[in-house]
């Protein structure tokens, strides 16, 4: 997750062109942001040898801590974890068997990609998906001293998976698919590369009701580093529209606005327009299923 200073309004946009609230952006200038600040990320890890981060706004944001119990990442490097930006802890919500596929899109350190792993043991196979080549060499640095054989880094876009078609039996991800410009490819992407019986388990940030685009806009900022996390609704019906069923959205951490006070103050909105919108951001399993 990263910090873009800007929202995207998904009902707006033309493919493109991302439609945002005080100016037009193309969809590869937001990638390009996007993959910069992934980057940079991945080489202060690297440069740390698993130091803390200590220039990107995640680096001092609790939503981002405490998504993995000590159990879990014992066989993981500590770089991993330090490179973890997401929201959730997807493979924990997902129950994953055996000689499964699994695909993590937006794969950055590799932490879910290794997790999976463990779990669908060396019959299966764990696919971490990145566009970053520096996040990229970060988990394949990450794998090596794992000593994880069934795990492949893939470079590619989310919204143009390098996979074919039902190829797939699980879809996971960590606050990556609000980053998408199109979140409507990526999800008929998601289930183009699923096998029929696949299922699609996600964490992501997602927006209950309408919210003021200026407020909006800061408080994502803080809750995740994120550039445009959809309605509970528009995800929805953007799942069905890709052809997916057995929808559903549970809630796993509700944010608390008023936490930003701090963080948000020279933005000139209020304290108490902030603790209005209690509820209202939210980080969430999206749950949902392609028909056998």
């Amino acid at each position: 997750m990263i910090t873009i200073s800007m929202t995207v309004d998904t009902r707006t946009m033309e493919k493109g062109t991302t439609m945002t609230q005080n100016t037009d952006i193309r969809d590869d200038e937001l990638q390009k942001e996007v993959s910069d600040r992934y980057g940079k990320i991945a080489r202060e890890v690297i440069d740390a040898s698993g130091g803390s981060r200590s220039s990107d706004c995640c680096s001092s944001n609790p939503i981002t801590r405490d998504l993995y119990t000590a159990d879990e990442t014992v066989d993981v490097p500590d770089a991993a974890l330090q490179a973890s930006l997401g929201c959730g802890n997807p493979t924990a919500l997902i129950e994953l068997s055996e000689g499964q596929v699994v695909l993590d899109l937006g794969s950055g350190g590799g932490i879910d990609v290794m997790l999976s792993a463990q779990r669908v043991g060396a019959t299966g196979k764990a696919y971490g998906l990145d566009m970053t080549d520096d996040m990229l060499e970060l988990a394949r640095k990450n794998q090596r001293e794992a000593g994880v054989e069934n795990v492949e880094f893939l470079k590619g876009q989310i919204e143009d998976i390098p996979l074919p078609d039902a190829s797939v039996d699980v879809i996971i991800s960590n606050c990556v698919i609000n980053l998408s410009s199109d979140k409507g490819q990526v999800l008929k992407e998601a289930f183009r590369v699923l096998r029929p019986g696949g299922r699609f388990a996600v964490s992501d940030v997602v927006v209950r009701g309408s919210i003021d685009p200026r407020i909006r806009s800061s408080v994502e900022a803080w809750i995740g580093c994120v550039a445009g996390a959809l309605d509970e609704d528009e995800y929805r019906s953007l799942l069905a529209a890709a052809g997916f069923t057995d929808i559903e959205i549970v809630p796993t951490r509700i944010y608390d606005p008023a936490d930003a006070g701090d963080v948000l103050a020279n933005s000139g909105i209020s304290i108490d327009e902030l603790t209005s919108m209690e509820g209202q951001f939210i980080s969430a399993f999206v749950r949902a299923s392609k028909a056998g």
